[in-house]
């Protein structure tokens, strides 16, 4: 569960820096990997890898959700101007 964890949390980390129009994926992902990433670290051999894998979900997941709630505000701004 946690390289599970680690996995989804770069992969929302990469969503999140270089792809903010898809956001919406990478916060799921981010909120799958905190799930896996708490999980993870009931195990006690584990718990390192459990750790990194909910620390990078979690920057992940905020991320994502910033970044996407920019976009679409800036998307939002650019159509009232534009008409």
């Amino acid at each position: 569960m946690g390289i599970a964890a680690l996995v989804l949390g770069i992969i929302a980390l990469i969503f999140g820096l270089f792809m903010p129009w898809m956001g919406w994926l990478g916060a799921i992902m981010g909120l799958i990997g905190i799930v896996l990433g708490a999980a993870g670290r009931k195990q006690p051999e584990n718990q390192g890898i459990a750790t990194a894998g909910l620390v990078c979900s979690i920057v992940g997941f905020v991320l994502c959700i910033i970044l996407y709630i920019a976009c679409a505000a800036c998307v939002s701004g650019l159509n009232s101007v534009i008409r």
